[in-house]
Formats: C-alpha cells, structure tokens, sequence
C-alpha cells in the first residue's frame, strides 16, 4: 500500500528520476515550453518552482544551490539572467498545464508545459481581459454623433418643405 507516499516515482530509480527532472527542468528554462507527459509534468512543476523562487535571489549561494539541481551552466545563467526578472513580482505558480491529449503509441496522457510569462498568446488575451465594458444598448457619444449627422439631413428636408410650401402659397394666392 501506499500510504503517505506523496510524490510520484514514474517507475525510476531514485537517481534515475533525479536525472530525468533535472534535463526537464533544464530545458524548459532555455526552452520555456517542453511537450511531456501530465504525470512527469506535475512531478517536474514541484521539482522547478521552488528553484525559480530561489532564483529570484541572485546571491552566490543560492546559483550554487539552483546548480546542485540542475547541473546545466547555461540552464543557470538563463534562469538568473532573463527568467527572475520576468517573475520577480509573481508569488508562485510560474508554469501552466495545458493538456494536449494522448500519445498515439501508448495512450498516454500528453501535455505542454510552459512558464507562465513567456507565452505571448496567453498574454495578449489577459491584457484584453483587463478591460471591462459594461453591456448597454449604445454609448452616449454615439448616439450624439447619429443625431448630429441626421440633423443636416433632416434640415435639408425641412428646407425642401418649407420652400415647397412657399411655392405654393405664392402660386395660389391671387395678385391684386
């Protein structure tokens, strides 16, 4: 039984899981969005995020700290360089989980997962969500403007009558 065994070992050897974290780790910091299966997925999202926090620190011990995980030079400097300033304000959460389906050969569930503030797409959407609007048959400004345009028209029209009317009064009232 199982009981109180919290984290997932998918079926490695405890160097073998480690190793296979830390490559996946790796690349998902230079490559910012790695495709893999949920269950490496959700173990890799404990295995990195406590290391972009200790990140966000840029001391010398906490490189050496984030080194002893990853083992990846270039991984370091880019999590250090470019990834903490992007989340410096973010408390938590740094990676997103977008499910793709399953794998044709063994059905397996397929995944995509990528750090949250280097997907444009995801960004673009959620400025346009900031803006509210309130849902009303038409604004104010554009009701003003219809009504300025129809006012020429309208004055155009009356126009016409009036000098219609006058034509007509001239004609029907007789000369003395």
């Amino acid at each position: 039984m199982r009981h109180n065994r919290v984290i997932n070992h998918l079926g490695r050897t405890s160097s073998h899981r480690k190793a296979m974290l830390a490559n996946m780790a790796s690349s998902l910091i230079l490559h910012k969005r790695i495709s893999t299966t949920t269950a490496k997925a959700k173990a890799l999202r404990t295995y990195v995020e406590p290391l972009i926090t200790k990140s966000k620190e840029d001391s010398t011990h906490s490189r050496r700290v984030v080194f002893s995980y990853l083992k990846d030079k270039e991984a370091v400097s880019e999590l250090f360089r470019d990834v903490s300033p992007k989340i410096a304000e973010r408390p938590g959460g740094y990676t997103r989980i977008l499910k793709t389906g399953n794998r044709i050969g063994d059905n397996a569930d397929m995944c995509i997962m990528e750090l949250v503030d280097y997907n444009d797409a995801m960004i673009g959407g959620e400025a346009a969500k900031t803006k509210t609007t309130r849902r009303r048959r038409a604004p104010k400004k554009k009701e003003e403007a219809t009504v300025v345009t129809k006012a020429p028209k309208a004055a155009k029209k009356a126009e016409k009558a009036v000098t219609k009317v006058e034509k007509t009064t001239e004609d029907s009232v007789p000369e003395e």
